[in-house]
């Protein structure tokens, strides 16, 4: 294999994971617990940590209601620029880099799939858009900090687009550019015979 197709390689699988236990996780919540409001959260961590539905129209953890198609049009441009990205020669030898940019884009496709309404879900309510497809962002993971924050509702997604970019960050903050190739080998230099026997 060589060493230009392993960041695809890691990026794909990255990728692929990603949005597979973001789909699956959304999947199982909503199965359990249904729509939102039609079933109490489940607690893992009392006051802290519990399972709770919700659908999202906006962007990340709650922001920009009701621009969802926006979004989905802003995630289309981001996947492309990742690919941009990965295609340069530079992406070589950058394996953290091409994992972050996985989890970028697993987390992207993730949400970018219920925006676009393929989760199949209909509006419960309010009466007015009851039976309704649903455009929006499934979410579940409710972290509340007792005196400091109730964090907005939000699935592994939101989750890989965060650590994604932290990652990014923390790279571009160390040494940049592929590893220097080693320097050949100098070849010895050999009296020439015939100069041997002139000099003679």
């Amino acid at each position: 294999m060589t060493t230009s197709g392993r960041p695809w390689i890691l990026f794909a699988a990255t990728t692929a994971g990603g949005l597979a236990l973001d789909l699956a996780t959304k999947a199982a919540a909503f199965r359990s617990l249904g729509m939102p409001g039609t079933a109490p959260p489940v607690v893992l961590l009392p006051g802290v940590l519990s399972i709770e539905t919700n659908l999202n129209e906006g962007a990340l953890f709650g922001m920009g209601q009701g621009l969802g198609l926006v979004f989905a049009a802003v995630s289309v441009a981001a996947i492309v620029g990742i690919l941009a990205v990965l295609a340069r020669p530079d992406a070589r030898g950058r394996p953290l880099q091409a994992f972050a940019l996985g989890l970028i884009c697993g987390g992207i496709l993730g949400n970018l799939f219920d925006r676009l309404g393929l989760a199949g879900l209909r509006w419960h309510a309010p009466p007015e858009r009851t039976g309704a497809a649903v455009f929006a962002v499934r979410d579940w993971i409710h972290v509340v900090l007792p005196g400091v924050i109730d964090w907005p509702i939000f699935n592994l997604a939101d989750s890989w687009l965060v650590i994604g970019a932290g990652l990014l960050l923390v790279l571009s903050l160390g040494p940049t550019g592929e590893p220097p190739s080693p320097a050949p080998a100098a070849v010895p230099l050999r009296d020439d015979p015939d100069a041997a026997r002139t000099r003679g």
